[in-house]
């Protein structure tokens, strides 16, 4: 199998948390984060640090909007290059 990114993973934002898996040279780790805006920030940093790239987020409802707004923001500040790709399980078979 062919690697496209070296490191990137999918965030599950439901209403009170944030389930986020990152996969990095072929070890894969997740961690659960509050959605409270510092634990948010955390995730952020967490992605950060990881060298994050590309993050898919799977999304029903409007509870991933302060995560992507939060997720813009580090983009921009940091200037990281980090791609975002949604997903809804609604339409997911």
């Amino acid at each position: 199998m062919d690697i496209r990114y070296r490191c990137g993973g999918g965030l599950d934002v439901h209403t009170k948390t944030v389930v986020a898996c990152l996969i990095k040279d072929g070890q894969r780790e997740t961690r659960t984060f509050s959605t409270m805006t510092d634990d948010i920030l955390a995730l952020t940093d967490w992605l950060g640090t990881e060298g994050y790239t590309h993050v898919a987020i799977e999304r029903t409802g409007i509870y991933w909007r302060p995560v992507f707004n939060l997720l813009e923001e580090f983009a921009k500040v940091s200037g990281a290059p980090l791609k975002k790709c949604f997903r809804n399980g609604h339409y997911l078979v």
